[in-house]
């Protein structure tokens, strides 16, 4: 098995990231050393980027490329990496996700979410996914009423839209652009017993029927285009509330702003480990 890490300057790091994910959809994992973040893949000789496709991907963004041999053992080593994730507070409730390894928390004060970290995008540890189940957890409903239609955009592995419809959402319809993004948000929806409406959707061509709260962890050049087809829609585009993330702290301010354009107004605004999530609404 070989590792192959690329490091690029943070600023550039949503375009690095987008060119990686088109080579190596499949997953990739990430490290923040100050200004510095490192993406890394992992595969079989052959069945990883060639040093040559990233370099044109990534161009003058690029700062150093290496790879190295995994030992053999890996796939049991990794799971030290990923374990469960806490989010929330007394207030508002907890939201505990959870590696499939590990054992239930069983606490009646905490939603719990297992999922499958062999599919992709692992765990939902990463501090994007944090944010906006943070975020989910201010606009959630009373127990025992329902939170209404939910559409996830870019679901990944179903993180996000499972949450929504443990927290008392519901119906949640889920797309992603990556078939194996659809296939683990099915398989982390039946390890959970969600009923999710899960598919293959390239929001660039277009998007699907919208609902009146929209999760959208994307970055920054996607959430742009996502916000231009909807100030494109006919009439009233129907969202009363919009939970964005995928932002680098300094692309927040232009995001809001652009979102404002559409009547949503900025109520929240949750940073960790220089990325930024934020909740607007009517």
């Amino acid at each position: 098995m070989i590792r192959l890490a690329i490091r690029c300057r943070a600023e550039h790091a949503d375009l690095a990231l987008a060119q990686l994910m088109e080579l190596a959809p499949t997953g990739v994992e990430e490290v923040r050393d100050g200004e510095i973040v490192e993406y890394a893949v992992y595969g079989p000789p052959g069945e990883i980027p060639e040093l040559p496709d990233l370099q044109a991907a990534v161009g003058d963004d690029l700062v150093e490329v290496t790879t190295s041999e995994v030992a053999d053992d890996w796939h049991e080593r990794w799971k030290q990496f990923h374990g469960s994730v806490l989010i929330g507070d007394g207030a508002r409730g907890f939201v505990l996700l959870r590696p499939t390894w590990e054992p239930s928390g069983e606490r009646e004060d905490v939603v719990e979410l297992v999922l499958d970290p062999g599919q992709a995008f692992g765990t939902g540890s990463h501090p994007t996914t944090r944010l906006c189940v943070d975020l989910l957890l201010d606009i959630a409903p009373e127990r025992g009423e329902s939170g209404g239609e939910v559409v996830d955009l870019g679901c990944g592995s179903g993180v996000l839209a499972i949450a929504a419809h443990k927290l008392g959402f519901g119906p949640i319809y889920a797309c992603d652009f990556d078939p194996l993004s659809v296939e683990a948000t099915e398989v982390n929806a039946r390890l959970n017993d969600t009923p999710l409406a899960v598919e293959r959707a390239d929001l660039r061509e277009g998007l699907p029927s919208l609902a009146p709260t929209v999760l959208a962890n994307l970055m920054r050049p996607l959430l742009l285009e996502v916000c231009e087809k909807i100030a494109a829609l006919p009439g009233d585009h129907g969202i009363e509330r919009i939970i964005l993330s995928g932002l680098l702290v300094e692309e927040a301010d232009e995001i809001s702003a652009a979102y404002a354009a559409l009547g949503l107004t900025e109520r929240r605004r949750v940073s960790d480990g220089g990325w930024t999530g934020l909740l607007l609404s009517h």
